[in-house]
C-alpha cells in the first residue's frame, strides 16, 4: 500500500460537487467516514457514478459499449499508477494503490454497467435481484475495503444491504426511466398484473396505476427482506460509513409503503431534507 502518496484537495472538491449533484446518498455517507477514508469514498463514488450515467449519456448502445471499454482499458494505467488526466481517473487511481483496492471488483462493475445499456426489463424477480447484486455489490465491497473492513459480518451483510439498495433505487426511478422509454421492472410480474409495458413507456401509468403499485410492492418486499437479512449481522461500528445506505432505502421503502406503493405519489417525489439528519443519527447510534 502506497500509505505516502496524496490527493490533489482541488480533485477532491471536484469529486465532492459532483456526487452532491447527482449522488447525493453516497455523497452524505462518504462524509461520516474518517478523513483518509472518505477520500478514497469520493473517488470510488465518483467512479461508480461515471460509469452508471454512461446509459443515459449516450444515444447508441455502441457507442455507451465502447465508453465503458474505455475505462477497462484504462484500469492498467490506474493500477500501475499512470492513470490518464481525467477528473475521476487520477483520484481512482490514488485511491487503488492507497487502499489496494480488488480490481477484479472494479471489473465486475463495468460489467455489471454494460447490462443497462441493452434497455431490455429484466426477465422476473431473479433476474432483477441478480442484476442489483451486481451493480451495487461491487461498490459496496470497495467501500468496505477502504474502510479496512471487508470481512465477517460486514462483508456478510454488504450483498444484502446492496441488492436492497439497489431495488429501492429502481423503484425511486420508476419515474424518471419511464419518461425515458426505460422499464427496469421485473416482466413477468408486469404480466401478472395485467400491466401493459407499451403503454408505460409511452404514457407513463395511465390507467394502470393499481397494476403498476403491485408490480412496485412485490420488488419492495424483495428490498425490504433484503434489508432484514442484513440487519441479522453485527458488523463493527468502523463499516457503518459503507453500510448505511441501507438506512435510507429502509426510509424510502416505507415513503412507498405509507403512499400505497406508488411511486409518482408527492410524498414520494418530493425532496427528503431529513436524510442527513437520518445518516448522522444513525451513525452516532451504530446503527444501519
Amino acid at each position: 500500500m502506497d500509505g505516502d502518496i496524496t490527493l490533489d484537495q482541488a480533485a477532491v472538491a471536484g469529486l465532492a460537487d459532483s456526487l452532491r449533484r447527482d449522488d447525493h446518498d453516497r455523497y452524505l455517507t462518504a462524509l461520516l467516514a474518517p478523513p483518509v477514508a472518505r477520500e478514497g469514498l469520493l473517488a470510488l463514488y465518483a467512479f461508480n457514478l461515471e460509469i452508471a450515467r454512461v446509459r443515459e449519456t449516450v444515444s447508441e448502445e455502441l457507442i455507451g459499449r465502447m465508453r465503458l471499454q474505455w475505462w477497462r482499458d484504462r484500469l492498467d494505467d490506474i493500477f500501475t499508477g499512470t492513470p490518464p488526466k481525467h477528473p475521476v481517473a487520477e483520484p481512482l487511481s490514488w485511491a487503488v494503490r492507497r487502499f489496494a483496492l480488488d480490481r477484479e471488483l472494479l471489473e465486475q462493475l463495468i460489467d455489471a454497467r454494460e447490462d443497462d445499456l441493452a434497455d431490455l426489463p429484466p426477465a422476473d424477480m431473479a433476474a432483477l435481484e441478480d442484476h442489483a447484486r451486481r451493480t451495487a455489490g461491487p461498490v459496496l465491497r470497495l467501500a468496505l475495503q477502504i474502510l479496512g473492513q471487508d470481512a465477517g459480518a460486514a462483508k456478510d451483510a454488504a450483498a444484502d444491504i446492496a441488492q436492497a439498495q439497489a431495488l429501492t433505487g429502481i423503484l425511486r426511478a420508476v419515474p424518471f426511466h419511464l419518461r425515458s422509454g426505460v422499464v427496469r421492472l421485473p416482466a413477468d410480474l408486469c404480466a401478472g398484473a395485467g400491466l401493459d409495458l407499451s403503454k408505460l413507456r409511452d404514457r407513463g401509468p395511465v390507467d394502470q396505476e393499481a397494476a403498476l403499485s403491485v408490480v412496485v410492492s412485490q420488488v419492495a418486499h424483495s428490498a425490504a427482506a433484503s434489508l432484514a437479512n442484513a440487519r441479522r449481522r453485527k458488523p463493527s461500528r468502523a463499516a457503518l460509513p459503507a453500510l448505511l445506505p441501507a438506512r435510507l432505502a429502509a426510509r424510502d421503502l416505507k415513503r412507498l409503503a405509507n403512499a400505497g406503493y406508488d411511486p409518482f405519489a408527492h410524498t414520494v417525489l418530493r425532496v427528503d431534507g431529513l436524510r442527513p439528519l437520518v445518516l448522522l443519527a444513525a451513525r452516532l447510534r451504530g446503527r444501519y
